[in-house]
């Protein structure tokens, strides 16, 4: 038995590793870069609690593990040893004996890095000592509540964003220098990478994780990493990372069977087979597996300084039936279909986030009804802070599919999101997920011709981004790109040399910069005193009059789309004060390349009184168009808030 206080580690911390409760288990577990007793070298620990035996084998010793036995700490199942004279770069992995015999070779589940696939070694690397340049953005984001702010995520596949070819990707540091100018220069406040843990199979976009503590080498080093988020946060752009806590392939290397027992997917096989992904579920009951999760999730943002997570998955994690055949459905002990280890494990996960770094964004994305996913624990909910709202997006982007000419008949798709929008903390998703396996690009989904779906997709865009709620768009969608998104090729860049997608993209650029300024597009996302309908019936000629309002008295939008493809010249709308409207974005406009060389920049109101409000304006409404006008009484320009933090001025 080894004595670990003579090689650095807290036997306190390895009872709390068993106990569920080490949130910082990364700077116990994993290869660490030491010097004990005047020497340096490196320290490995690693839980493997049914293993006879745990060597480590590596480049340094001819992968033959005879002369580095590692010493099991006490009754903890964690097995440690230190070796002099090695140091950062040193490549590795565990060679365990299982309890019948076996060999296995498996990588370091808290590797700091790992090998460019498709080898699968653990490498030894220094993490802890990165010199951080964004204290300005740390301290800035500490003074604002991300309920009332602009949030506006750019959703990135790094290896698909800009590379030089297939499978000649760009680093960390060349996408740092190309994708943070872009995003600021298009108005984006977030962007959210698809997952960047190690992974074996680019097919599974990063979804199918076999290092969660390792940033995948595909682009580069883990410091790399932090140069891209350290410019990120430079120039003011909030970082979220994709996470994925719900399942973990079946590789061998991997975490799969790992000292020979399913210690981190749990012996019941129909709890732990995710059969359609062909994955793992974690055992979300186990108290180890619990501090190596909520530990990692910690991780990124203590280590990487990541602003927040999109926790993939929350509907297949909270149902045991999810996805299942029936011969593997299981119940919990009250009967019913409800993964309480799972639901505990969230809960417990936000709760220690939140301790941690109270402005964190945990972002759930479920598609599922459970409800209060974004109250708090103590309020009976799982404890995020925003929701994925896929009703909203599965409805719009049926009913843009639909023929203008039947939309009278399901006026209900476009005005039902209204009913439940303030029942939780919503992002409105534009995602990957559905540009993908035959869905059709976002352009590609929308009806009519071939001008007709640029009109109806500005017109959408519009929608989307003044209906309530925080908002993500998926890289590529915002020039329309024609094509689904295709991973192992770049982005089609070449499409803004045509006049439609290059018009696109400046419109996309103007309703970005439009939402930033005005704060009564995102002040009161989260209340429902935010959002007023001026028209919500006019199911015959489909369209839809409605206002946001910001928290200052005069700080309203008022917004008008026209889903049909007849055209109104003079369409009266009531409005609920006397004076000027500044038409902020008309999306008919020739720039965005739309049929109107001339838009009108303002408008006046009359006293005469119309849908139930005291004022009313006349507008030309051309067809499958989107209109915002701001009352010119409201605050001008950019919010100082939201200035201050996205460094703009």
């Amino acid at each position: 038995m080894a004595n670990a206080a003579t090689i650095g580690i807290s036997l306190r911390d390895l009872y709390l590793f068993n106990k569920g409760n080490l949130f910082h288990s990364y700077r116990t577990f994993g290869a660490h870069p030491i010097r004990l007793a005047d020497e340096y070298g490196v320290r490995f620990t690693v839980w493997a609690p049914h293993a006879r035996r745990v060597r480590i084998v590596g480049d340094f010793n001819g992968w033959l593990g005879e002369r580095h036995d590692m010493e099991l700490i006490g009754e903890t199942g964690v097995w440690s040893l230190f070796v002099p004279n090695l140091g950062p770069g040193t490549i590795y992995k565990y060679e365990i004996l299982t309890s019948d015999g076996k060999r296995l070779v498996k990588s370091d589940p808290f590797a700091f890095q790992s090998e460019l696939r498709p080898s699968t070694a653990s490498i030894v690397s220094e993490v802890f000592n990165y010199d951080w340049h964004d204290g300005e953005w740390l301290r800035k984001k500490q003074e604002v509540s991300p309920y009332h702010e602009a949030m506006l995520i750019y959703e990135v596949h790094l290896s698909s964003w800009r590379n030089w070819g297939r499978e000649l990707f760009w680093t960390y540091e060349e996408i740092a220098d190309g994708l943070v100018d872009y995003v600021v220069e298009m108005g984006y406040t977030h962007i959210e990478l698809l997952p960047v843990t190690e992974h074996p199979l680019d097919q599974s976009w990063g979804y199918q994780v076999t290092g969660y503590y390792a940033a995948t080498s595909r682009f580069g080093s883990p410091k790399q990493l932090m140069y891209l988020i350290d410019r990120c946060h430079q120039r003011g752009i909030g970082v979220i990372l994709d996470w994925v806590p719900g399942h973990f392939c079946k590789d061998d290397h991997g975490l799969r069977l790992f000292d020979g027992t399913p210690i981190f997917e749990g012996p019941n096989a129909k709890l732990a087979e995710k059969p359609l992904w062909g994955t793992l579920a974690f055992d979300f009951g186990s108290t180890e597996v619990q501090s190596f999760l909520i530990s990692n999730a910690i991780y990124w943002m203590d280590v990487f300084h990541i602003d927040g997570l999109r926790v993939d998955a929350v509907a297949s994690m909270i149902d045991l039936h999810f996805d299942k055949p029936p011969e593997m459905f299981t119940y919990n002990a009250f009967g019913g279909t409800e993964n309480i280890d799972a639901i505990r494990f969230l809960k417990r996960l936000n709760e220690t986030v939140f301790h941690y770094y109270p402005d964190a964004l945990m972002i759930a994305e479920d598609s599922s009804s459970w409800p209060a996913v974004t109250s708090p624990t103590y309020m009976g909910g799982l404890g995020f802070n925003f929701k994925w709202n896929m009703g909203w997006m599965n409805d719009m982007l049926r009913y843009m599919a639909l023929d203008p000419g039947e939309r009278m008949r399901h006026h209900n798709l476009i005005t039902f999101s209204l009913l439940y929008a303030f029942s939780e903390n919503f992002v409105l998703p534009l995602s990957h997920d559905e540009v993908v396996h035959g869905k059709r690009s976002l352009l590609n989904k929308m009806s009519g011709s071939y001008d007709q779906k640029f009109a109806q997709l500005r017109l959408f865009y519009g929608y989307w981004m003044t209906h309530p709620g925080k908002k993500l768009l998926f890289m590529g969608s915002e020039w329309g790109q024609f094509d689904e998104w295709k991973y192992d090729e770049s982005l089609d860049w070449q499409l803004l040399d045509y006049p439609k997608h290059g018009s696109m993209h400046q419109y996309v650029k103007a309703l970005n910069r439009v939402y930033g300024e005005q704060s009564s597009l995102w002040e009161r996302d989260c209340d429902p005193g935010g959002f007023e309908w001026i028209d919500v019936h006019n199911a015959a000629q489909s369209v839809i009059v409605f206002m946001r309002r910001g928290h200052a008295e005069h700080d309203f939008s008022v917004i008008v789309c026209n889903f049909s493809n007849r055209h109104y010249p003079e369409y009266r709308i009531g409005v609920p004060e006397h004076g000027q409207y500044r038409l902020a974005l008309h999306s008919e406009a020739a720039a965005f390349g739309g049929a109107m060389a001339h838009v009108p920049e303002v408008l006046y109101s009359t006293k005469t009184a119309w849908h139930g409000r005291p004022c009313s304006l006349t507008i030309d409404l051309p067809p499958l168009t989107f209109q915002l006008l701001v009352f010119a009484a409201g605050k001008p320009g950019r919010s100082e808030r939201f200035s201050a933090l996205h460094g703009m001025t």
